[in-house]
C-alpha cells in the first residue's frame, strides 16, 4: 500500500473517532449526566450557605433543651415535657425510597435526661407519634433504628398519626423528590392548660403539632408550616397551611435563621399551599 492511501486511511479513522466522541459528548444521557454533575455542585450551599445550616433553630434560653444528633435527624429534646421541643432533618430526594424494613423497636435514650419509657405510652389512648418519620430512614439500618428512639417520640392521637400527620409525611417525601431536597422541622405545640399527662414518668401530652418546610432549590426557595390539633383532622391539608411566622410565633423559636434577612423574611410571611402542591 502506498503511503498516500496510509494516510488518507488514517485522516478517516481519525475524523471517525472525532464524530464519536462528539456524539457520545452531545447525546441526551451525556448532557442529562452533565446537568446531573453541575446540580450535584451546586446543591452543597443556598445564597452561599451551607445546606446543613439550614435545618438550625434558635430556641429561647427559657426553654428547657438538650440538643443531640442522631443518624439522618437532630432532636433538641425538653426534659420537663418529656419530648422534643424540635426534631429537624434534611430530606434528600434519593432518601425518600430504601430497602431497610421498618424497625418498630422504640427504645430510651439514656444519654437524655427525661427521654421517656415506650412503657409510658402503653394504655395511654395515644399513639407513639414519629416527628421525624420512619418512613425517611430506609436509606440507613442506623437511621430507621435512631427513628424509634422515645427522644423523637410524643403522644399523638392515633386519628391523627393514621391521618392527616401521615398525608402530610407522604407529601413531603413527594416534594423532596421533586426539588431535589427539602429541610423539615417538627414538633408539639404546648398550651398553658395542656396538664395532661401519660405514663409513669408524666410525659406531657401537647395540644397541637407544627411542622415547617423550605424547599431551598426550588426557584424560586419557598417554605410552608402546617399545624395540625391533635384530634382527627378532617378536610384538605390546605386548611391546615399556616405561614412560617404563625408557627414561630405560637413556639417562640427561629427558623431558617441562617438565610438572609430578607430572603427569611419574604418566604416566612406567605403562605401558598397552591405553589407547594403543584
Amino acid at each position: 500500500m502506498d503511503k498516500n492511501k496510509i494516510l488518507k486511511y488514517a485522516a478517516v479513522f481519525l475524523l471517525i473517532i472525532g464524530i464519536a466522541y462528539f456524539w457520545n459528548k452531545l447525546a441526551p444521557g451525556a448532557i442529562e449526566n452533565d446537568i446531573k454533575s453541575d446540580s450535584s455542585e451546586a446543591s452543597e450551599s443556598v445564597y452561599g450557605i451551607d445546606l446543613e445550616e439550614l435545618d438550625k433553630v434558635k430556641v429561647t434560653n427559657d426553654i428547657p433543651s438538650k440538643i443531640k444528633e442522631y443518624e439522618g435527624f437532630t432532636v433538641d429534646f425538653n426534659p420537663e415535657n418529656k419530648t422534643p421541643n424540635y426534631v429537624a432533618w434534611i430530606l434528600q430526594g434519593n432518601e425518600t425510597e430504601g430497602a431497610i424494613g421498618r424497625s418498630n423497636k422504640f427504645w430510651t435514650d439514656h444519654e437524655i435526661e427525661g427521654c421517656p419509657d415506650t412503657r409510658d405510652y402503653s394504655r395511654s389512648g395515644y399513639d407513639r407519634g414519629h416527628m421525624c418519620p420512619a418512613g425517611e430512614q430506609k436509606w440507613s439500618d442506623e437511621a430507621m433504628h435512631h427513628s424509634f428512639v422515645m427522644a423523637n417520640i410524643c403522644p399523638q392521637k392515633h386519628e391523627l398519626n393514621t391521618g392527616a400527620w401521615k398525608t402530610l409525611e407522604d407529601k413531603e417525601r413527594i416534594w423532596a423528590k421533586r426539588d431535589s431536597a427539602i429541610v423539615i422541622v417538627a414538633g408539639p405545640i404546648y398550651d398553658s392548660t395542656d396538664k395532661e399527662t401519660i405514663g409513669q414518668n408524666k410525659v406531657r401530652v401537647p395540644s397541637a403539632f407544627f411542622k415547617v418546610l423550605l424547599a431551598p432549590y426550588a426557584t424560586p426557595i419557598r417554605a410552608i408550616g402546617f399545624v395540625y390539633p391533635n384530634m382527627k383532622c378532617e378536610g384538605n391539608m390546605a386548611s391546615y397551611a399556616v405561614t412560617v411566622d404563625d408557627i414561630e410565633k405560637m413556639t417562640g423559636f427561629d427558623f431558617f435563621a441562617a438565610l438572609p434577612d430578607d430572603i427569611e423574611s419574604d418566604i416566612e410571611s406567605v403562605v401558598s399551599f397552591k405553589d407547594w402542591n403543584k
